[in-house]
């Protein structure tokens, strides 16, 4: 007979859920799979799109999951208070703090650069991009397009989308007149121009409270604001006004998140208003 003293893993062999009858492997937290943004190297949080490939934030080794960003949270400017922050004439000194500040916030702004610029600073247009800012053209020399004829504002335009393209490996959305000046017959050079409806001036007052209460007074949904992120008072001004607009509801996006599919041919001052 039996001796009763038999463990059960002798008598139940199938039945391995019973302790000490197999060993299992730890459970994987699932922390190990998931990290906030500030555990990535840039703080983006791109979002998968269907069929596109996860990238990991740091490198897997055998045996242990890579960590997977996780999605962005996506705004229908249709539905959300949308606005859009713009500077022109960078990148700069002052162009990498600015960034620092829009990250800081989670929002998104649209950088018009110079073509010397760009080629001078490629390192900055390069983690804006990959911080979700968006990139448009602000000519070569920042020279008054209606003053000059076809071929020099064509040259003007493309070379700084090379400038770009070189910087990137991807060219401009569209491009921003100098001055907001062009004529019906200013070539496109196959870009939509996008203008502002809310000027802050900070060209010319280098105020941070005269910026900021001018940005305030103007915004609207759908606006598109002028600043420049080669001034100090700019800089100083956009930690707060960021976070003014943010707490009168506004979601700071890109020129083209706010605008939707644009043409090449026609100029848009915000998303209501186009030429």
């Amino acid at each position: 007979m039996p001796s009763s003293r038999l463990t059960p893993c002798l008598l139940l062999p199938l039945l391995t859920v019973l302790s000490g009858c197999i060993s299992h492997p730890p459970a994987t937290s699932s922390n190990a799979l998931a990290r906030p943004a500030s555990d990535t190297q840039d703080g983006a949080i791109p979002a998968p799109r269907s069929g596109a490939p996860i990238r990991a934030t740091s490198p897997a080794t055998a045996g242990t999951p890579a960590r997977v960003a996780s999605p962005a949270p996506r705004t229908d400017c249709r539905k959300a208070k949308c606005i859009a922050l713009t500077f022109d004439d960078g990148p700069g000194p002052l162009t990498s703090g600015i960034l620092d500040a829009l990250e800081a916030r989670k929002a998104h702004a649209t950088f018009f650069v110079l073509g010397p610029r760009a080629q001078a600073h490629p390192a900055i247009i390069r983690r804006a991009r990959e911080l979700g800012m968006e990139i448009g053209n602000h000519s070569w020399t920042h020279a008054d397009l209606a003053r000059m004829g076809q071929a020099t504002a064509t040259r003007e335009l493309t070379r700084t989308n090379d400038a770009i393209q070189q910087a990137t490996g991807e060219g401009p959305f569209a491009a921003r007149p100098p001055y907001g000046s062009f004529l019906r017959t200013t070539p496109h050079v196959g870009l939509p121009f996008v203008l502002w409806d809310v000027d802050t001036e900070d060209w010319k007052n280098h105020s941070s409270e005269e910026t900021t209460q001018r940005a305030l007074a103007g915004a609207h949904p759908g606006a598109i604001i002028l600043m420049h992120d080669i001034h100090p008072s700019t800089a100083r001004a956009l930690p707060d006004l960021v976070k003014a607009l943010q707490g009168r509801g506004y979601t700071l996006v890109t020129v083209p998140k706010l605008l939707g599919p644009m043409s090449a041919k026609k100029a848009y001052y915000s998303s209501t208003v186009r030429r």
